[in-house]
């Protein structure tokens, strides 16, 4: 029963999830939006960093594009699975089981990018705003946050928790300095029309 996990803010919460195949969240391949935005010329810095990085298929595509990625992720299923999928398509990336909350200490301003997808919304959303706080510290100065905000959506309840257009500003408020913002050129079916690509920059120094 829901009521008998453990919070959403531990890994045991998310291992569960993977255990019970309740891992609603996985598309089996990369995320579209990054695919497409890449294909249409989009390029990230050297050094990116993906928080929440599941079974690491976004990191697969970043690094076939060149890219040194590190992946993190709470639970070991994920983890495992990561870096067994980079092992069988001939892929060098990192990947760490790890808070993504202590990333900022762990990697302050090592990345040159970020690829945020489906962590911002599956966190406790009192703790988005120290998130944004984390992927500004993770960043150099003037490196570059993509991001693909989901699901915009009214409600409550979650993960995924839903996400408004003041979330994603107050997010960025401060922190980053939006440059393009649209919904992406393509979606998974049945996350078309609820997603936010968001491309900015970070703050400095």
């Amino acid at each position: 029963m829901e009521h008998d996990r453990p919070p959403v803010s531990t890994s045991a919460f998310w291992q569960g999830l993977y255990a019970g195949g309740e891992d609603g969240w996985e598309l089996g391949g990369p995320a579209p939006p990054l695919r497409a935005w890449l294909e249409a010329g989009g390029r990230l810095g050297p050094r990116v960093a993906v928080p929440g990085c599941g079974r690491g298929h976004d990191l697969r595509l970043l690094a076939g594009r060149g890219h040194a990625v590190w992946g993190f992720d709470f639970a070991a299923t994920a983890v495992a699975a990561a870096r067994e999928g980079a092992a069988r398509e001939g892929v060098t990336v990192t990947v760490e089981a790890r808070d993504v909350f202590t990333l900022a200490d762990a990697y302050p301003s090592f990345f040159d990018a970020v690829w945020e997808y489906t962590c911002f919304c599956a966190i406790d959303p009192a703790r988005r705003e120290a998130y944004a706080d984390v992927l500004a510290g993770i960043l150099r100065p003037g490196g570059l946050l993509l991001a693909c905000f989901f699901p915009l959506r009214e409600g409550a309840g979650g993960p995924p928790f839903p996400v408004s257009l003041a979330d994603i500003d107050r997010a960025l408020a401060g922190r980053f300095e939006p440059l393009e913002a649209a919904a992406p050129a393509a979606s998974a079916e049945p996350r078309r029309g609820l997603e936010r690509l968001v491309l900015a920059r970070r703050r400095g120094p």
